[in-house]
């Protein structure tokens, strides 16, 4: 026994045991969470995988519907022919190569039904390695003391009902590891995984542009200026060699974005239901003048804050407003916002809202399809009019925008963000996690404002 007075000294071994073995703890919880949330999505997927899939009206009433499985034929990966040399595919090219891939794998298979089948479950494996990636990302980007929080992502019900609707989760998993390599301040390593995310789904580009201003005001732009080239040769290295054997396949996504007309889900597609006719010049012209006030509004804010926002509040609002006033908002897109939206506000009762509201729109929009495109499915029965369709569109529009409410709230008076109370500035941040001020901006309208956020919450 020690004399009085003096502490028994732990072993540094059996301390740093400790931590690995609570380490190891949580990520086995996360990750069996996370395949619990799999075991839903694949159940949910059950209709079609029984062959809902192939008749016409089935994925729609069924809710199961997959781009995966339909552009297997509808991109002749059916007939062998290799993405981008033999047939355009509208997505960037790294998805073109798991395609291929997946599609190449599955070959040997007899029977066409047989092999679309196995080439959506050899996909969906590979999504749900992404997954579990992601949410242990999330987990990381989160800090210590707030690890369980990944739960919101690995038990979300917008996942589970849309992880397989697209090749999301692959850009997903690239981002959140793209910021945990700038959280440890890799940024080499962080501007190659988004590089690789941009070349898988575009609005990687987007959360690296965001980082710009934060940088700015600590004074710490070269590391951003050194993930942002590490990005572009990244991305030019993978899209390079397709480009140059099939420019004019390569290039569809990129003609295809800037033709296509203002999609469903969107503020500009209610619009036009509503009966407001709009050219796609000015809805172009619209949203990208809306989208550049925005994002110019969000740099204000990041430099005038009273103290610095953390990187996730910033990256979440960005994404949350391009996607609220863009002229494209698939369903899957959800996706993109989910680790995002849980390291901004990480809190249940305004991320629970904005889930319900995604859910709610989720079964109607399958079911407002059959109806608004009779010569698709002519004589469908079950089909639900514009009236639920524009209400859980609405919904969806407001439950994101309380979010960046409360977000914006939170930046304003950041000594009530649960994070910062905890005694820590930015898990997520790297260079930036506790940075002095370099640029600031401060503005007569803060006190006001700040006064006026503390008065809202009560």
């Amino acid at each position: 026994m020690p004399p009085a007075g003096q502490q028994l000294k732990q072993d540094p071994r059996q301390q740093c045991g400790g931590r690995l073995a609570i380490i190891a703890g949580s990520v086995t919880a996360l990750v069996i969470a996370t395949l619990g949330g799999v075991a839903l999505t694949f159940w949910h997927q059950a209709a079609c995988r029984a062959g809902a899939w192939n008749y016409a009206v089935a994925p729609l009433k069924a809710h199961c519907y997959s781009d995966i499985y339909s552009l297997y034929f509808y991109r002749g990966l059916d007939l062998g022919q290799i993405p981008y040399l033999d047939r355009p595919v509208e997505y960037p090219v790294l998805i073109g190569a798991v395609m291929e891939a997946a599609s190449w794998s599955v070959h040997s298979i007899a029977g066409t039904v047989a092999r679309a089948r196995a080439y959506f479950d050899v996909t969906t494996a590979a999504l749900v390695l992404c997954t579990v990636v992601g949410v242990l990302a999330t987990a990381f980007l989160a800090g210590r003391s707030r690890r369980w929080t990944a739960l919101m992502v690995a038990l979300s019900p917008a996942l589970i009902l849309m992880a397989w609707i697209n090749w999301d989760l692959i850009a997903m998993a690239l981002t959140a590891t793209a910021m945990v390599a700038w959280a440890k301040r890799r940024g080499v390593l962080a501007g190659a995984l988004f590089g690789l995310g941009i070349a898988t789904k575009f609005y990687p580009l987007i959360l690296l542009a965001a980082l710009f201003p934060l940088c700015l005001r600590a004074g710490r732009l070269r590391a951003w200026r050194v993930t942002t080239a590490a990005a572009a040769v990244t991305w030019l290295a993978v899209n390079l060699p397709v480009a140059v054997v099939a420019f004019h396949r390569w290039s569809r996504f990129y003609r295809m974005s800037a033709g296509r007309p203002a999609d469903r889900d969107t503020i500009w597609d209610a619009f036009q239901v509503g009966g407001w006719n709009v050219s796609l010049a000015t809805v172009n012209v619209l949203s990208a003048v809306l989208i550049l006030m925005a994002f110019t509004l969000l740099a204000w804010l990041v430099l005038a804050a009273p103290r610095r926002p953390r990187v996730a509040q910033v990256l979440f609002l960005a994404l949350a407003v391009f996607l609220l006033l863009n002229k494209v908002w698939s369903p899957q897109y959800v996706i993109w916002l989910l680790p995002l939206a849980v390291l901004a506000r990480p809190r249940l009762w305004s991320y629970l809202l904005w889930q319900a509201a995604e859910v709610a729109h989720f079964y109607v929009t399958f079911l407002y399809v059959i109806t608004a495109n009779p010569s698709y499915y002519p004589g469908a029965t079950g089909g639900l009019g514009t009236g639920p369709y524009l209400t859980t569109l609405l919904a969806r529009f407001l439950t994101l925008a309380l979010l960046c409410v409360l977000v914006v709230r939170d930046i304003l008076r950041p000594e009530a963000g649960l994070v910062r109370q905890g005694g820590e500035d930015d898990p997520a941040g790297g260079v930036l996690d506790g940075a002095p001020d370099a640029i600031t901006l401060r503005l007569r309208p803060w006190p006001r404002l700040t006064r006026l956020a503390g008065e809202a919450a009560g």
